[in-house]
């Protein structure tokens, strides 16, 4: 009988021996993936679907002990929706951690310099870590869409990089971008030149556009400004090719003719006078900044140099060399 019991004892021994050294193997476990891995914890996962899918994607050998350790630490409901990235090798108990933490993975989109409304919506259809629910919007109901009564979007959204996590709406991107440009221009506004040719701060980023595209040397920002505020107050025509582009729309082929240049639209400023109704780009900073304290010099004209700057000339005549210049420089 003692013998027996020996055996049993043994045998009880040995299993839970067993036992525990695979609760330890388990609990210090590396994961499968042997380099990085995404993963996403979706909405509505619970603990046990979420280790299901752990192994399933090959990133874990432990499902079952992935769920006992997850309750016996507290953390199997403070497991944190979003897009992990997954280290090799992690244990157990380390991808427990990340999960709790809520350190996802973060996606950028960057709004560029000069981008037309355009341009930024189809970079926002095109992100696949957004989820989208502006595809298809229209410009004249981009606004609306956002919850402001009425405007153009062009122009409205400020250029930067902005980071979300997977599934973030575009639509919530769009709101950032429009209150950092309302926020910026305003304080911009407040600190203004005086005597400028601008009632508004509308008016103020209308200019702004047409200075970043007609220029991305930062230098010489301030210069364009002033060229078109002294154009505004003597009551010449600002004659910026940029609007002429901007009005001829899908038309533009990638060469301005002289016949663009008389063609009538509400964006040429060639045959209109002032500023055109709306911005034509998405200014940046250094161009709100210019707008609102341009140059005080006394230049009227410039024209290309050939290497990415301009020529600025203070009479017709002067100006008339520089594009001659301009001219034999391009055709040798």
């Amino acid at each position: 009988m003692s013998r027996w019991r020996g055996f049993v004892a043994v045998a009880v021994a040995a299993v839970l021996l067993s036992l525990g050294a695979q609760f330890l193997s388990a609990a210090r476990a590396v994961s499968g993936n042997t380099t990085e891995a995404l993963f996403e914890i979706r909405k509505g996962d619970g603990v046990r679907v979420v280790a299901r899918r752990l192994r399933e994607a090959g990133i874990l050998d432990w499902p079952t002990w992935f769920v006992y350790q997850a309750h016996w630490k507290g953390v199997a409901q403070k497991l944190k929706f979003g897009e992990y990235v997954i280290p090799p090798q992690l244990t157990i108990d380390q991808v427990l951690a990340l999960f709790a933490s809520g350190k996802t993975r973060r996606h950028a989109l960057t709004i560029v310099e000069g981008w037309n409304i355009d341009q930024l919506l189809t970079a926002l259809n095109e992100h696949p870590a957004l989820e989208h629910r502006l595809a298809g919007q229209t410009r004249e109901g981009l606004l609306a869409a956002l919850g402001v009564a009425g405007g153009h979007p062009e122009g409205r959204f400020f250029p930067d990089t902005y980071v979300f996590d997977k599934g973030y709406r575009d639509i919530e991107l769009l709101k950032r971008a429009l209150e950092k440009m309302d926020v910026l221009l305003a304080a911009e506004w407040q600190g203004r030149q005086e005597g400028l040719p601008y009632s508004s701060p509308y008016e103020a980023l209308i200019l702004a556009s047409i200075v970043e595209k007609e220029t991305a040397v930062a230098a010489e920002r301030p210069q364009v400004a002033g060229v078109f505020t002294r154009r505004l107050r003597r009551g010449m025509r600002l004659q910026a090719d940029p609007t002429v582009i901007y009005g001829m729309g899908a038309a533009f082929r990638g060469d301005i003719t002289r016949k663009a240049l008389l063609q009538d639209t509400p964006y040429n400023t060639y045959t209109r006078a002032g500023l055109p109704p709306t911005p034509i780009a998405l200014p940046g900073l250094a161009s709100l900044r210019a707008a609102l304290h341009p140059d005080p010099g006394d230049s009227l004209y410039f024209v290309a140099a050939g290497d990415g700057s301009h020529v600025f000339s203070s009479t017709l005549s002067e100006h008339e060399r520089a594009v001659a210049a301009f001219l034999k420089k391009r055709h040798e």
